[in-house]
């Protein structure tokens, strides 16, 4: 039988965790950070890493995370104190074109497939505030661009893998462009992300 998550040492302060298709989410995340001797912990897909001073490393955390994925898994974690997003959208990305001869649509069709999904943030890495959000339609799953750009602007609408996301700071980007998010700032300094682990988004097009 395998075993729900796997603890691998991960330096001198921290450990990650394998979590083997085990539900983690806002659930896991919450245990770990509010476990004793955790300084931080970031829950991802399929690993988790808590970190800790190395002086005092956490105790029984192992039970922490059994609890959490119990949890998880009884109650529904994606949907349980999630919240809504609806996300407006132009399309009109530097690679909407190509990602619709990539795939034998229209660019009209392409900005159809990703408006009008409801998306669930899956992770939340790359720059503060950046969500890898899940749900993308099966026909816009394409590779990562042959060579990333090294400058991609703020509030860019991009797609890659099985991932849509909005860039929160202009920075280098090797994902499809497909628009520009319009009024919504994936990150704000007066209090961090907007976005959480399991929060929902919809995109809708907008002139």
């Amino acid at each position: 039988m395998i075993r729900r998550f796997t603890l691998e040492p991960f330096g001198d302060a921290a450990i990650r965790v394998r979590l083997n298709g085990a539900p983690g989410g806002r659930t896991l995340l919450a245990a770990l950070r509010g476990h004793a001797g955790v300084l931080d912990a970031v829950v991802t897909e399929h690993h988790a890493l808590v970190t800790f001073d190395p002086s005092a490393p956490p105790r029984r955390i192992e039970a922490t995370i059994e609890a959490a994925i119990d949890a998880a898994a009884g109650a529904g974690d994606s949907a349980r104190g999630a919240s809504d997003h609806t996300v407006g959208v132009r399309y009109d990305g530097e690679d909407l074109a190509a990602v619709a001869t990539a795939i034998g649509r229209s660019p009209r069709d392409v900005a159809a497939l990703h408006a009008g999904r409801t998306y669930v943030v899956a992770a939340i890495g790359f720059l503060p505030g950046f969500a890898y959000l899940r749900g993308l339609d099966p026909s816009l799953v394409v590779s990562r661009r042959a060579s990333p750009r090294p400058r991609v602007a703020a509030s860019s609408v991009g797609i890659a893998g099985p991932y849509t996301g909005v860039y929160p700071f202009a920075s280098p980007g090797g994902w499809h462009l497909l628009g520009r998010a319009v009024g919504f700032a994936p990150f704000d300094p007066s209090f961090g992300a907007r976005l959480a682990l399991g929060d929902r988004v919809t995109f809708v097009e907008v002139p």
